[in-house]
């Protein structure tokens, strides 16, 4: 049996120097489905080397499509699609899986997988992506664990949204960009993801208004083309790595790192104490006298569910109390017993994780049980007495590429075994 990678840390000195953010896993998964819905190549560039990419590229692979990398730029071609049905191995292992479907319908009339899986940071129904699909005229069969859409031809719908969810905001924009008539998303989710995917749409055919609002309008074509795109910055590594720089009293640039994406972030750091200042290279953060503050996760712009995790790491030595709400996925404190181990004063109640300031955290070996989670540990690590060792680091590596080498450049010391 393999064994599982693990992240060996010893207490950080305060991080210094300049880091460059990767581009954002997030917007690089959906615009890689979109290879379905042309007959001609897409060129993603600076993709990031991650194992959730690998996995999205394995799945388009099984439907028949091409997937090449050369270095840090991905091309994919659906010109022969050779299936309609996606892989459980694929389908299970990553909850973006899902964002295949709506494409496979607007090009195929047919589309069928497993229900998706990803981290198991509680309930995250597709409902949402099922219902529009019904809208826009498809057919949905549930069988075995398992969904199937048919349609003779998508056309065009007024769907609202009961949650501004981003994948089923996502996965109706692709099917409606080649349905036929016009599309209309009320309650869409804002997300700049979102106004990245449309970026590549529109630079692909498409005609789509108003994404990064509330309403956003999609007149379907015919076709799309082939096109090239670079995605946004990661707001999600740069706001963590941002966390890192406060927690440990550091002064880091982050190259790329986009002001607009990160104000939520910014605003919380500043209220805990951080200094945080931007330009057109990007973010510098230095550290300061760390006090606590309230957190609400919210929906864009609100502060991000996917950064609570290290928040609530770096409030763990704030002085005071703090308390984090999360509103977005009910299951998503399951770094808590982890930082607990390690000298952590959390209680949990509901939706709100109540956190009183520590002098100190003491090294332990945890477990990452999710991606953020992971990362939340690390941060802890790093201002911990002693040395952490954090066990199952591969959900870690689904959404970051070489945390440990970024943070080394930057002063730290994390070693990876496996």
């Amino acid at each position: 049996m393999r064994k599982m990678a693990q992240y060996i840390l010893k207490k950080s000195p305060a991080l210094c120097g300049e880091a460059s953010v990767q581009r954002s896993k997030n917007a690089v998964l959906p615009m890689m489905a979109c290879c379905l819905m042309t007959q001609e190549p897409i060129e993603l560039c600076n993709v990031p080397q991650l194992t959730d990419v690998d996995c999205m590229a394995a799945l388009l692979t099984d439907l028949g499509a091409k997937v090449t990398r050369q270095r840090e730029d991905v091309t994919l071609c659906g010109e022969n699609l050779s299936s309609w049905q996606t892989d459980a191995r694929w389908v299970e292992r990553m909850r973006a899986s899902v964002l295949a479907m709506g494409p496979l319908l607007a090009r195929c009339g047919r589309a069928r997988m497993h229900f998706p899986g990803g981290c198991a940071i509680g309930s995250r129904p597709i409902d949402l992506h099922l219902k529009g699909f019904a809208a826009m005229g498809a057919r949905i069969e549930l069988d075995q664990g398992c969904i199937e859409a048919r349609v003779d031809a998508l056309h065009g719908a007024e769907i609202y949204l009961d949650f501004p969810s981003v994948g089923a905001t996502e996965n109706l924009m692709m099917a409606a960009a080649l349905a036929n008539g016009t599309t209309v998303l009320e309650n869409a989710a804002k997300e700049p993801e979102i106004v990245d995917l449309a970026g590549l749409l529109v630079r692909m055919g498409a005609k789509i208004d108003g994404a990064g609002q509330s309403r956003v309008r999609i007149e379907g074509r015919s076709a799309l083309y082939g096109a090239s795109y670079t995605p946004m910055a990661d707001r999600i590594e740069a706001g963590t790595l941002m966390l890192c720089a406060a927690a440990t009293g550091g002064d880091v640039l982050l190259r790329g790192a986009e002001e607009d994406a990160l104000q939520a972030v910014t605003a919380k750091l500043r209220e805990c104490g951080a200094e945080v200042t931007g330009d057109a290279s990007g973010l510098r953060v230095r550290g300061g006298r760390l006090r606590g503050v309230d957190v609400e996760t919210l929906v864009y712009p609100g502060f991000p569910t996917d950064l609570q995790a290290p928040m609530m790491a770096l409030l763990c030595r704030a002085e005071g109390t703090s308390i984090l709400t999360e509103h977005i996925f009910e299951k998503r404190f399951m770094q808590v017993p982890q930082l607990r181990t390690m000298g952590a004063s959390i209680a949990v109640r509901g939706r709100n994780a109540i956190v009183r300031g520590v002098m100190a955290l003491h090294g332990a070996r945890v477990a990452a049980t999710d991606l953020r989670a992971g990362a939340a540990l690390v941060l802890a690590g790093l201002t911990a007495e002693g040395h952490t060792t954090v066990t199952d680091v591969s959900h870690i590596e689904r959404g970051y590429v070489d945390l440990a080498g970024k943070l080394n450049a930057l002063g730290a010391q994390v070693v990876r075994q496996e």
